[in-house]
């Protein structure tokens, strides 16, 4: 994600970060120690996927560094709405909950105009997949995708059925906790970011070898988001809050940039 013209005031930065480059658009600078090795042998699939030689890093062209451009015009009025979005005959069954937060810059500022997009399973914790062949069923009234847009503020929120937990190949009795796919989108098509949320309370965070990858606490931390019931709405549903930063200290762990953001 691109953040430009970070001007930061050094008591509020902390004495332990750079100062970053002032008026061009610069970064604080990453804590590798914080997101999970490529080569996790407990996370079964990493073992052949994972990296063998030293990354390397290739200028942005052109093409990667500009569009998409997202507005409003381009959502639809249900888009952030996973119970009545694919509903046919009834409400989808499940836990209703309502989902919401900021996508925020290192610096705790708003990154308005943000395209997050999310998808997950659905009760019984089976996706709308082809190639998912768990036996819980498939619910006729739930899709179990959507996006929306952040307004000025970096605010975003959607409703959706909380997920259910479901088993994976993994090793003998792996179960995945309940949890939302994330995808971020920036301004270019080479600045998509995509993590998952997890839910406060839930036993299975501790047992599933993927977040036991995660080697800080605090960075795992941020991946659960907690019962806001300030938010919540009486007699319909509960609320989560997720908050989604996008670089520094306190970045929210992207699965797909485990070297850092």
């Amino acid at each position: 994600m691109t953040i430009h013209n970070l001007r930061i005031d050094p008591q509020e930065r902390g004495t332990n970060q750079p100062a970053p480059r002032l008026g061009d658009g610069g970064f604080f600078e990453r804590d590798r120690s914080l997101h999970p090795p490529a080569y996790a042998p407990g996370y079964k699939s990493s073992v052949l996927r994972s990296p063998r030689h030293a990354l390397l890093s290739f200028d942005a062209g052109i093409s990667e560094r500009t569009g998409p451009v997202f507005g409003h015009n381009d959502l639809g009025a249900l888009d952030n709405d996973l119970i009545r979005n694919y509903a046919k005959t009834g409400d989808p069954i499940g836990e209703r909950i309502v989902v919401h937060g900021r996508v925020m810059d290192e610096t705790g500022r708003g990154v308005p105009g943000t395209l997050v997009e999310f998808w997950q399973a659905n009760a019984g914790g089976r996706y709308r997949h082809k190639k998912d062949t768990y036996l819980a069923p498939i619910d006729p009234n739930f899709g179990g995708c959507g996006r929306t847009l952040t307004d000025d503020s970096g605010y975003y929120y959607f409703r959706t059925i909380k997920p259910g937990p479901y088993p994976w190949r993994n090793y003998i009795n792996s179960w995945r906790p309940a949890h939302i796919h994330f995808s971020i989108f920036g301004s270019g098509f080479a600045q998509r970011l995509i993590t998952q949320m997890y839910f406060e309370g839930d036993p299975l965070i501790r047992t599933c070898p993927i977040l036991q990858a995660v080697p800080d606490a605090g960075a795992l931390d941020r991946l659960v988001a907690p019962l806001d019931l300030n938010a919540s709405a009486p007699l319909d549903l509960l609320a989560y809050r997720f908050d989604i930063v996008l670089r520094g200290q306190r970045s929210t762990f992207f699965e797909n940039r485990p070297e850092g953001n």
